[in-house]
């Protein structure tokens, strides 16, 4: 026998990295199709003649239907499946895109006309794009280990911030939705093909790789054999639980922060520092790729410190730092009498920002245990129901007090949500 093929037959596969591969994709993607309207809003303001603050009713349509629908979806990702619920959901990313493009112009239709389809479409699109995440955090957590980033979302945020506004300022905000659309359905056709929701079932998994993503998961539980514990459905068990309620509240607060970025800082740069849209394109892309830095940093940091300091302050620490920081980095972002000094600081908040990410998700998917699922839909439902309050607010802010406060406002929410963070325990779980 070829002892070379005995070597080979030992060493476990890595298909779990490819399974992650198509999640960063998968997130990547769902960017590109939700913050279209944010890197469109100077061209959709002015050609549909709304105001700010008509825009920001509509941004909260988005965050609204993506608020509601997180823990549906994380619960629909626990009883059908990662494999099942993502691939509907990517469909869906299409056909609204689709849609989106479709809405009355201001020559054939009334300002409510506008508005209501406008509103009812985002409200449709935060929907469909909820249950993505709470989705990913029940396949990691069959997969993958904890810890792991979110690096996938905003580089797709940076392909779009370019993307986007070249193709409007080519073919107008219409156009370049419909060359976006086919994206979701890429996405569903890949992840449907690939993926497995039990590691057991991909046929390129020998068996070593399942050994090795077994190990040292047991005390987990997140195989979802089971849809009750101690005769409590696990929709009520996650909200019941202390410390997933701490951690809802602090990504919350940093989600306003976030929320900044993604739905007016390529306004904000358009429209009240006066750059061109091609050039706010490329100064948000920094942005973003600054963001997926921070994400990848951040999820390696969680991973690191929890191996040294527990998974309790090794979830702690990135927050504070990022958390910290990044309210010092808005500060001067909106302070700073000098545009580049200013606009520096901004985009390197959003790296700050995203240092959390990791920490955030391995936290839920740590104290969820088998209700990972759930636990990452109760936590994100809390962060854009914030994200409805930031659409909400910082137009009135601005109307009131002028952009500095608005932009400012944020580092008060990242230092509450600092003081949320110290009292997680990411070392106990739900069960």
């Amino acid at each position: 026998m070829n002892t070379t093929q005995i070597t080979s037959s030992r060493k476990p596969t890595s298909i779990r990295w490819r399974i992650l591969a198509i999640l960063a994709l998968a997130s990547f993607i769902s960017y590109v199709l939700r913050t279209n309207l944010s890197f469109a809003a100077p061209s959709m303001i002015a050609d549909l003649g709304l105001t700010e603050i008509q825009w920001g009713w509509i941004l909260a349509a988005f965050t609204a239907g993506y608020a509601i629908f997180q823990f549906p979806g994380g619960i629909l990702g626990d009883k059908f499946g990662p494999r099942r619920v993502l691939t509907w959901i990517a469909v869906l990313w299409a056909v609204l895109t689709v849609v989106t493009s479709l809405v009355p112009g201001k020559e054939t239709g009334s300002a409510v006309m506008i508005i209501g389809s406008l509103f009812a479409v985002r409200f449709l699109v935060g929907a469909a794009h909820a249950p993505i995440f709470p989705v990913m955090n029940a396949s990691i957590a069959r997969w993958l280990p904890l810890g792991l980033s979110s690096t996938g979302l905003t580089l797709g945020a940076a392909a779009a911030a370019i993307a986007v506004p070249l193709m409007i300022t080519q073919f107008g905000w219409r156009i370049a939705f419909l060359f976006i659309a086919p994206l979701g359905v890429l996405t569903a056709v890949l992840w449907w093909w690939y993926s497995r929701d039990n590691p057991a079932d991909q046929p390129a998994v020998n068996h070593e790789e399942i050994k090795l993503i077994k190990a040292g998961r047991d005390d987990l539980h997140v195989t979802g054999e089971d849809d009750k514990a101690g005769g409590q459905p696990d929709w009520l068990r996650v909200l019941k639980n202390r410390d997933i309620l701490l951690l809802t509240l602090s990504y919350s607060c940093m989600n306003f922060v976030f929320y900044i970025v993604f739905n007016w800082f390529f306004y904000y740069l358009v429209e009240i520092k006066q750059f061109s849209m091609t050039d706010a394109g490329f100064v948000t892309s920094a942005q973003w790729i600054g963001g997926a830095a921070g994400a990848a940093i951040g999820g390696w940091l969680c991973d690191r410190m929890c191996r040294h300091f527990g998974l309790r302050w090794g979830c702690r620490w990135p927050v504070i730092i990022g958390m910290s920081t990044s309210a010092l980095l808005l500060l001067a972002g909106a302070f700073h009498p000098s545009p580049a000094v200013a606009v520096s600081a901004l985009v390197l908040c959003f790296f700050f920002n995203q240092l959390n990410e990791g920490p955030y998700w391995a936290s839920s998917v740590a104290v969820g245990g088998r209700h990972a699922g759930a636990a990452g839909g109760v936590m994100n439902t809390g962060a854009n129901v914030m994200g409805v309050i930031n659409a909400l607010l910082v137009p009135f802010f601005a109307q009131a007090f002028g952009w500095t406060f608005a932009i400012a406002s944020g580092a008060i929410f990242a230092m509450i949500g600092v003081a949320f963070m110290l009292l997680v325990r990411a070392d106990h779980t739900v069960d």
